[in-house]
């Protein structure tokens, strides 16, 4: 381990050295991708650092038991400094983890209103409201790409980027299907529905370095734009819609009145929904003889149910039940998310273990 440590520290060294140059920024992709693996070295360099002076530290400690006078007190430093050394060593263990190369992405989340109608619909609103509230104490930036909003409140669909350091690392365990359970306000009799939404969290591609658009893979129509917005969208052709032909992948935007920004916008969530779906069935391949325990991310599996009337959380991958549902519907998502990250973490620990 400290071999492997000692090569990333000087490859530190090294980005450090190429970030300062001048050409960095003539590459904006090369830029990015340099500040991703700062990112991931800097923190791992600092554990080292720390490992090693721990070292040197319960070294010395030791040489001086051999002063009589200094043995009770070398005992004490010998003790703390193992202390901080099999803390360090538990880090740089975990740190080492295999990573996964889209953590430190923005993404693009999209929330799509399932099976229970107009409830579904405004509980595609509470979940938008959580994570935009996650977002925002996060420090994170936020911007509503698309939006397909209901009838009585609440979105048929909506499509959100999120950017920011490390937000794919946090949010990418939150794809799935999100169950609610709660009287809805048109019910008279007072009995509880179920109602879904599925949520998709896609690490942003690199504008569009990371995906080959061919323009003979795209059908691009434009139309008015429907819903509120005055006399501007019954005349204007402001409204995109992207089609992806190998794939069948269709993209509307329309929220923009420039058609361009609406293009611009259609285009980076085609290219994150083709990565997406590739790393997917790449993600498949290899886990075809075992599943995560804390999920594949299958748009398909259910992971968490909201009960109202218990006031209760519940992740259904990890078994977590936490009493606070409205806390977690105001943004306060750390405490689950911080959950699955070590529950994927301690998977991947036991698997190195096992494989040893």
């Amino acid at each position: 381990m400290q071999a492997r440590l000692e090569r990333l520290e000087h490859r530190l060294a090294e980005v450090d050295r190429l970030l300062a140059s001048e050409e960095a920024v003539r590459d904006l992709a090369v830029y990015r991708r340099l500040n991703r693996e700062h990112a991931e070295l800097a923190e791992l360099v600092e554990h080292f650092v720390a490992w090693k002076q721990a070292a040197r530290d319960h070294e010395t400690a030791v040489q001086m038991r051999g002063d009589p006078e200094m043995r009770e007190f070398a005992d004490e430093e010998a003790a703390a400094a193992a202390a901080r050394l099999a803390d360090e060593e538990a880090v740089l263990q975990r740190l080492l983890l295999p990573k996964d190369p889209d953590d430190e992405r923005s993404v693009i989340l999209e929330i799509r209103a399932g099976t229970g109608g107009d409830e579904s619909a405004l509980f595609a609103g509470d979940l938008l409201r959580m994570y935009l509230r996650y977002a925002e104490r996060q420090r994170w930036q936020t911007e509503i790409l698309s939006e397909s909003a209901s009838e009585l409140g609440g979105y048929k669909e909506v499509i959100v980027r999120i950017d920011g350091d490390a937000v794919y690392s946090r949010l990418k365990f939150e794809s799935g299907g999100h169950r609610v359970q709660r009287v809805p306000e048109t019910e008279a009799q007072g009995r509880i529905h179920t109602s879904a939404c599925t949520v998709a969290v896609m690490a942003e591609a690199d504008e569009l370095g990371e995906v080959e658009l061919g323009s003979e893979e795209l059908r691009i129509d434009v139309f008015r734009a429907s819903g509120a917005g005055g006399q501007h969208v019954n005349k204007t052709e402001s409204a995109v819609r992207i089609t992806h032909l190998p794939t069948g992948i269709v993209v509307e935007c329309q929220d923009d009145r420039s058609q361009h920004r609406n293009r611009e916008r259609a285009i980076r969530v085609l290219a994150t929904r083709l990565a997406d779906m590739r790393k997917r069935e790449q993600q498949a391949k290899e886990a075809a003889t075992r599943r995560s325990l804390v999920g594949s991310g299958d748009r398909s599996e259910r992971i968490r149910t909201y009960n109202f009337p218990q006031g209760r959380v519940t992740d259904h991958r990890i078994n977590l039940t936490l009493y606070k549902l409205q806390q977690v519907l105001d943004g306060d998502l750390e405490e689950l998310i911080g959950a699955l990250v070590a529950e994927n973490q301690a998977r991947q620990l036991a698997e190195l273990a096992e494989s040893a």
